[in-house]
């Protein structure tokens, strides 16, 4: 594939320079990429914005990332207004007496809902606020917490919608035989490195032994005057609104509809859609029985939550327009091609972690990057005699990376949107765990590289 050489880079480059210039998410993926439309064809490129925005929106998986997280907003908003959100926090405040506690049974949570990372950042962030504001605990360190048991977690569990991702590429590829992906991707796992690293670095921080790092020591300050949620945080948080009767709160109201989305999401073979829709219908008609939300206002909750996730899913959609335009300008062969004289035995797991990690970082696509580059890997591993499951290990945690530290990443924005916390905000203060956890993975897979290259 063609690509446009360092020119490639610009909309990327364009889109962090205004997000740091104007603090605002959508705004620099915007312009982004409308730098990149121009720059692949000026003449054409308001025609270019407007056809690829139709194409975006015409795609499969668009449409069902808008169902699905659509459909969280409502599960969310029905859960909030019945008092079940409410019900499981006081219940979890009768166990949690500090600010340690709440950070540590925030990401036990997080570990427990390893199904998809949208449900996971979106429960445990929605459903931990009154808890983790109880001790003053900043939105922006609940926001990494919930971020950092999302994706990360996600490829290290093989009941995940990630697991099942990859292990159809695995399949595809040869690597496995139909049906027996998961099998090759349970290989892969312990070389996930930057899965573990991240996960394991939030107790590290919850305790305090990995001091607040960067801007996150600003917002622990403001938050001890108590002031827990960042400027500017009202566009993207969800509009929760006040629970129901307090006397009727239940912690069933909260469990019921939880378990339900899990096991409706495994029962269809991890299909969030398909469990969410039905979490939905058991919980608008369980919420009724009960007497705590009448049906027809739980049929217009369901359209209010709905509404509250727009400005995430702007964000979502945007970020993949801006990936389109990358395609354009050939970004990923691009890069691909500037690092592949670097690749040797020893160095192949650490350049591709990292390259693919800056890809994913640029682009905002980690599955996408999955699919292109999973078919170049594993035979430039093969004609190496690398050990296949370390590099095909080293490309699903740069995705995982991707997922954490892109501050339009889906996982990202939707942790943001479930704290009430700015995206911008999120990000600058998640990014120094994000590099650390990065920096770690960098250095244990030239390790592993050089042991297996010896």
């Amino acid at each position: 594939m063609e690509h446009s050489g360092w020119s490639s880079l610009i909309p990327t480059l364009a889109v962090l320079g205004i997000a740091l210039w104007t603090r605002k998410t959508f705004e620099a993926l915007l312009g982004g990429a409308v730098i990149g439309f121009l720059l692949v064809n000026p003449a054409q490129a308001f025609t270019g914005l407007t056809d690829t925005l139709l194409k975006v929106m015409q795609d499969e998986t668009i449409g069902w990332i808008v169902l699905v997280c659509g459909l969280f907003g409502s599960l969310i908003h029905l859960i909030v207004v019945a008092g079940g959100a409410n019900a499981f926090a006081n219940y979890l405040l009768r166990f949690v007496q500090s600010r340690r506690s709440a950070l540590l049974a925030t990401w036990l949570l997080g570990l427990c809902i390893f199904i998809d990372d949208y449900l996971n950042a979106l429960t445990v962030g929605t459903s931990m606020k009154k808890v983790t504001d109880r001790f003053k605990v900043p939105r922006e360190m609940l926001a990494y917490v919930v971020d950092s048991t999302a994706a990360p977690i996600c490829i290290l569990i093989p009941l995940s919608t990630w697991a099942i991702f990859v292990s159809g590429l695995l399949e595809s590829e040869g690597i496995a035989a139909t049906g027996k992906g998961l099998e090759a991707y349970l290989a892969a796992i312990p070389y996930m490195i930057y899965g573990w690293i991240a996960a394991l670095l939030v107790p590290l921080v919850a305790m305090r032994w990995i001091p607040p790092l960067g801007p996150m020591k600003a917002a622990e300050i403001r938050a001890q005057s108590g002031e827990l949620i960042p400027p500017n945080s009202d566009a993207i948080a969800l509009e929760i609104p006040s629970p129901s009767r307090e006397n009727q709160q239940k912690l069933i109201d909260f469990l019921l509809p939880i378990t339900t989305l899990i096991g409706a999401t495994v029962f269809f073979e991890i299909d969030a859609l398909k469990g969410v829709i039905t979490a939905v219908g058991v919980t608008v008609l369980f919420y009724h029985w009960r007497g705590v939300l009448p049906f027809a206002p739980a049929m217009a909750g369901v359209f209010e939550g709905f509404k509250t996730m727009l400005y995430a899913l702007a964000i979502i959609v945007m970020s993949f327009v801006l990936k389109e335009v990358n395609d354009q300008l050939g970004l990923t062969t691009f890069v691909i091609e500037q690092v592949s004289p670097w690749m040797n035995k020893a160095f192949l797991p650490v350049i591709a972690f990292v390259s693919l990690a800056l890809i994913t970082f640029s682009t905002g696509s980690f599955w996408g990057v999955y699919a292109i580059s999973l078919p170049i890997i594993i035979p430039l591993a093969q004609s190496m005699e690398v050990d296949l499951w370390l590099a095909i290990g080293a490309v699903i945690s740069a995705g995982a990376f991707g997922s954490h530290a892109c501050f339009y990443g889906d996982a990202t924005v939707l942790s943001a949107s479930a704290t009430g916390c700015n995206n911008m905000a999120h990000v600058t203060t998640q990014l120094p765990y994000a590099l650390l956890a990065g920096g770690i993975s960098i250095v244990i897979y030239l390790v592993l590289g050089g042991i297996y290259a010896g």
